[in-house]
């Protein structure tokens, strides 16, 4: 054994090792390995992305479990890579370029602002990843992969074009989410819905037929008027369906527009009437199409107002417009009221501004594989953890839409498709495009352009999600062929990711898996929870209340962050997070290190244990103890209840091995044991501490690796990473029979001892070490353990004597080993004993009546919150039980 230092010190320790794991190779997935297959790909962070706590929780999962898996013996592949992020890193570079040039990405032109985003990729791609290589996480980098990397682009470009050339892919006008700032259309997943405080604008419309008479409406969004081209009221309004059929006057620019009829209109909000404008809300365009309305975009691009018609608000802002718009109304006599609204509003994730709904001209895809993808969660053939997901997943497939998979980007991988350059114009303003204009030879739909021709591509670019759909193949293999690596770790095991990308991602990635492998993806999915600070908020720069991971690795090691964090999540909950359970992460490591330590002192040579039979009931405890967690775990890793799996291995450091059987056995590490006494304990230390190292390594690798060698638990050069965990329990050679009774003495020890040390505590002698007692009606056995239980009580001396009297007032117990008894000559003044006491339960009466005060007033019981009450009704319980326990002692001091 080498010599550990004073205090154990995480950076240094973490460096090193971690640097030792890649020079090893310990990482690398071998494909060529007869062993079974695990594998596991990591969600791709962006590449311009650093990392928060959602990605600590996520990748120490992960890590996990490719560390699990090796330790039962597995080829392991965890294949790591990062995400293009098309706007999020277009949205950086624009910033960077205008204000550090005052230019556009059109004042630089496609090739050369595309030179400039792979210039910002290559000085800032790597951060994320240098940052999950300082946490631990064991991935094969020599694998990396980016959603832009060629090879990866030829399969985005081939399956675009295999799903066109099926029909399933088309160009057409559709209602799109829209940014005004990005100037692209948006999933669903790209905008966060806000609480908003708006205003509710409620004003009339006079019917063209008879003057005088109104139809009241109410809207947050008098800008759109100009693009009213109906009012539609619910069949059943009580006071607005009469006119139906009717006509009213739209205000400006002023035309007749009709009175329609239709269900989906909501008898409850506002007035009950709603002005339809198909061009810039959803359910507007919805009843549209249903009634074949005329559509009229009233917004450019950027979100100003296009309409000419109308010059006062031609080319104004749109927020700027609505107040103009209001103005108006109410100047003509119009605007009825105006009253304060919360609503949600959504807004551009990345450009923090309401977005638009509008009609735009984009690409589809019509999904494939559906009831397929379906069938495999709901039969179980894809397992979703926690399953209640699955009914998420289930309800978002019965009600699929075609997705917009097209960006007005530039970052990103471009459409494949071309158009010829005589027809361009006709072709861009084409109602659709679908396969049979490829058929006529209009367009081109290939992998590579075209070899022959005048042609032009379209701009756009593919939503980021198109490519990271095909992540769990695309990264294992190229087009052309089927490599040893897919054939080998596809379908890969597991997958960790947020339930917030079931639809965006998951979804996805299962139907494209059945598309083009024939296979499903993976085989279990784990949703992670979502961080909270202590107050139930998420976490948020802006909010002040997400920490930096680095800052905490700096302050508490990578382990101490992974352990701490790992310890608080559990199945399926919320995490709150506070910063003391990555601290108590960090005494745990040092607790372990110090335990090692410890052992140091009393021998620096490993000691093999040679057989568990005839050892002391202490060692047998302790070493059962760890069978049983060994076992255990098995299970709870199979049900992935990563917190519990932390909490118990805690458990067994902290309070079975360090709080029990290391005090328990000091005496015989002492140099007045004998050698016999001395080799038990300290091969006992050992051959737990190797194994129990093992058994916390995936969660905790550099601290376990470290004391691993240290203490000569591995051979040289081997990694306690690498090294399977035993099959044989470390008391296999007992019986089951002599493992119980073993267990049953050395519980009655511990349990006796902790009622002797409260025992004293009671008498206030809880530090005095010359204590003693007395022990009537004892086991046969219990003469023999004596001095371990003096030992763990803190008492000088404990006898055992079947004839004790014990004289009025001596406190007494009644605990597994028999009923103890506790000498006070010479250990208090009774009379002030009785005094101190008597003061304790005159204030437990105090307390006792005041709680029974409040709880008999109605009033309190009534009003007050229901937490509020039941938790003074267990103080009232507490205070009994205290007083209870307080006139027991004084009457023992009678």
């Amino acid at each position: 054994m080498s010599e550990l230092a004073k205090a154990y010190e995480p950076q240094a320790v973490e460096e090193k090792w971690y640097a030792a794991w890649l020079a090893a190779g310990c990482f690398k997935g071998d494909e060529s390995s007869g062993k079974e297959a695990y594998s596991i790909v990591i969600p791709p962070p962006n590449v311009t992305g650093i990392l928060h706590l959602g990605h600590v929780l996520n990748n120490s999962i992960q890590d996990i479990l490719a560390r699990r898996a090796r330790q039962k013996g597995k080829a392991v592949l965890w294949l790591p890579g990062t995400d293009h992020a098309g706007i999020a890193t277009q949205a950086k570079v624009e910033r960077e370029l205008r204000e550090k040039e005052g230019k556009t990405r059109r004042d630089l032109g496609r090739d050369e602002f595309l030179k400039r985003v792979w210039d910002f990729k290559d000085t800032h791609g790597d951060i994320i990843i240098k940052q999950l290589k300082r946490l631990g996480c064991s991935c094969d980098w020599d694998r990396e992969r980016f959603t832009m990397d060629p090879g990866y682009t030829k399969w985005v470009s081939k399956v675009f074009v295999d799903l066109f050339n099926e029909g399933l892919i088309y160009r057409g006008k559709r209602m799109v989410n829209w940014c005004p700032v990005s100037l692209t259309a948006l999933s669903d997943e790209e905008v966060v819905m806000k609480p908003s405080r708006s205003k509710l604008f409620t004003m009339k419309y006079e019917l063209v037929d008879s003057p005088g008479e109104y139809i009241e409406i109410s809207t947050t969004r008098p800008e759109t008027i100009m693009g009213d081209v109906a009012v539609a009221v619910h069949p059943k309004h009580p006071k607005w369906s009469k006119w139906i059929g009717k006509k009213v006057r739209r205000p400006f620019p002023a035309a007749e527009i009709p009175i329609i009829a239709d269900e989906a209109v909501d008898l409850e909000f506002g007035t009950g009437a709603l002005k339809i404008t198909p061009a810039h809300d959803k359910v507007d365009f919805e009843i549209g199409l249903k009634h074949d309305l005329e559509i009229i975009d009233t917004l450019h691009p950027d979100g100003r107002i296009n309409c000419p018609a109308v010059p006062e608000f031609d080319g104004l802002d749109r927020f700027v417009a609505r107040r103009a718009a209001a103005a108006k109304l109410e100047e003509m006599g119009l605007l009825i009221g105006v009253e304060e609204y919360e609503n949600n509003v959504g807004y551009s994730e990345r450009a923090d501004v309401p977005i638009e709904p509008r009609i735009s001209m984009q690409w589809f895809l019509r999904y494939p594989e559906i009831e397929r993808s379906t069938q495999a969660v709901a039969s179980g053939e894809i397992k979703f953890r926690p399953e209640r997901w699955a009914k998420t997943y289930a309800h978002w497939m019965e009600n699929l839409q075609d997705w917009c998979i097209s960006r007005q980007l530039w970052w990103g991988h471009q459409i494949p498709v071309w158009y010829r350059k005589d027809k361009l114009e006709t072709l861009k303003n084409a109602e659709s495009l679908e396969t049979r204009d490829a058929e006529a030879g209009d367009i081109y739909v290939g992998i590579e352009a075209p070899s022959e021709g005048d042609w032009v591509r379209d701009e756009d670019v593919m939503d980021t999600w198109f490519s990271s759909w095909l992540w769990p193949f695309a990264t294992m293999t190229d087009v052309d062929e089927n490599s040893e690596t897919l054939k080998k770790f596809y379908p890969t095991t597991d997958l960790v990711t947020g339930p917030d990308i079931i639809f965006f991602w998951v979804a996805r990635m299962i139907m494209a898996g059945y598309r083009f492998t024939g296979e499903l993806p993976f085989k279990n999915v784990y949703f992670t929870s979502i961080i909270r600070d202590l107050k139930g908020r998420k976490m948020s720069k802006s909010l002040g209340n997400s920490p930096d991971p680095i800052d905490l690795m700096d302050k508490f090691g990578a382990d101490g962050l992974r352990f701490g964090l790992m310890r608080i999540a559990p199945v399926g909950s919320d995490v709150r997070f506070d910063e003391g359970s990555v601290e108590a992460g960090r005494n745990f490591a040092n607790k372990i290190y110090n335990a090692c330590r410890f052992r140091q002192m009393d021998g620096n040579e490993f000691a093999p244990l040679p057989s568990a039979k005839g050892l002391p009931v202490y060692h047998i405890q302790v070493m059962a103890k760890l069978d049983q967690l060994t076992a255990d775990l098995d299970a709870i890793y199979g049900e992935y209840r990563f917190g519990e799996i932390a909490q118990r291995l805690y458990e067994f450091l902290w309070n079975d091995f360090c709080d029990k059987w290391l005090e328990a056995v000091k005496a015989d590490l002492r140099e007045s044991a004998t050698a016999e006494a001395r080799a038990a304990a300290l091969g006992t230390f050992d051959a737990v501490m190797s194994r129990y190292l093992q058994l916390l390594h995936p969660y905790m690798p550099h601290v376990t690796e470290e004391l691993s060698e240290r203490m000569n638990y591995v051979s040289e050069g081997e990694f306690v990473m690498n090294k399977v965990l035993p099959e044989t329990a470390l008391l296999h050679e007992l019986s089951p029979a002599e493992i119980e009774a073993a267990q049953k003495q050395a519980q009655a020890i511990y349990d006796a001892a902790g009622r002797l040390r409260n025992l004293k505590a009671e008498y206030n002698l809880g530090s005095r070490k010359d204590v003693r007692f007395v022990i009537k009606g004892a086991a046969e056995w219990l003469s023999g353990e004596l001095n371990v239980l003096a030992l763990l009580a803190g008492a000088a001396e404990i006898s055992t004597d079947d004839s004790y009297e014990a004289p009025k007032g001596t406190p007494a117990a009644v605990t597994p080993v028999g009923e103890a008894y506790l000498p006070m000559e010479g250990m208090v003044d009774v009379e002030a004993e009785r005094i101190r006491i008597s003061k304790e339960i005159e204030k437990m009466l105090i307390e006792v009546k005041k709680s029974e005060g409040k709880l008999g007033n109605a009033s309190f019981v009534d009003r007050a919150p229901s937490e509020v009450v039941a938790q003074e009704k267990e103080r009232l319980e507490d205070w009994k039980t205290k007083l209870a326990q307080l006139g027991e002692m004084l009457e023992a001091l009678k």
